[in-house]
Parts: structure tokens; C-alpha cells; sequence
């Protein structure tokens, strides 16, 4: 169960993504409203890594991904938040609805799908293969309506 600060620190985030399409536009503007140098940000990744030492975050593992659900979706107009701590590929998946991701890295220089630390933005349709490359990465997926569809790649 995740702790209440850390349910806190998320609100401004969720407050924020709910209003948002799940375009570059939206990436752009949580780039600017939550830079990862900002002392809120780095409160969240000091909150993350510390609920996934704990125990308390990611305390589920499959095909050497640690994961858990930080917060279910009450509705299709709300968001699951799950926390994921990653080194390797995760498993194929559909975002029906988008997917926004915020990536802490942890350990070397990673990547996520080839992106630094940061924010990546998924279109509603989209489909990948989560994969952190050169080192350690925690990651918070905020997924409308909780949409999500694990599955081979749909177009071949």
C-alpha cells in the first residue's frame, strides 16, 4: 500500500494529466508544470525510490520486472497510476486511452524506449515493448480510465 505522502505528491500530477490529451503537447506542458529539477519532482523520486525499498512499491515481479499499482481508476474519466522499476524489456501492451510516464533514472545512464529520464507521451492506439536500456529506471504510468491491453504487436 503506498504511503499517503506519496499519494499526496502525486495529486498536482494527476490533477494536472487528467486534462490532458495524450499528445507531444501534453508531454511539453509537464515537462514545464513538473521539470524534473524541481524540488516537488524530486521529493516524488525520492518518495518512489523509497516505497520500492521498502517494499511498499513494486513488490510483485515478472520476467525481471518489479512492479504494483500505486492507484486503481474509479472511472473512464480517471487515472491508474502503477509503479514499475526496470532494467530490461517489459512486456508488449496497447494504451486504448494513452499513457503518460514519468521515468526516474536509478542507476547508470538509462533510457526508456530510448528517451532519458523525463516524461514520454503515448498516443491513444499506440503500442510497445517497455524497455530500459543502460542502466536502472524508476517509472510511474499514469493510464487513462487504468487502459491497458498486454498483447503482441497488434499490426504484425
Amino acid at each position: 500500500m503506498p504511503h499517503a505522502d506519496l499519494l499526496a505528491a502525486l495529486k498536482p500530477l494527476v490533477d494536472v494529466i487528467a486534462t490532458l490529451a495524450p499528445t507531444d503537447d501534453a508531454k511539453a506542458v509537464l515537462e514545464e508544470r513538473f521539470a524534473l529539477d524541481s524540488d516537488a519532482m524530486q521529493t516524488l523520486r525520492q518518495l518512489v525510490r523509497a516505497g520500492i525499498e521498502d517494499g511498499s512499491l513494486c513488490d510483485r515481479e515478472a520476467g525481471g520486472v518489479r512492479f504494483s499499482r500505486v492507484q486503481k481508476a474509479g472511472g473512464d474519466d480517471e487515472l491508474s497510476i502503477d509503479a514499475v522499476h526496470m532494467s530490461s524489456p517489459g512486456p508488449g501492451h496497447t494504451h486504448p486511452n494513452g499513457e503518460f510516464d514519468l521515468c526516474f533514472a536509478v542507476d547508470g545512464a538509462p533510457t526508456f524506449d530510448g528517451n532519458p529520464e523525463g516524461w514520454t507521451v503515448y498516443g491513444p492506439g499506440s503500442w510497445h515493448v517497455p524497455t530500459v536500456e543502460g542502466g536502472v529506471m524508476d517509472i510511474l504510468y499514469f493510464l487513462p480510465g487504468g487502459a491497458i491491453r498486454f498483447e503482441d504487436n497488434p499490426n504484425g
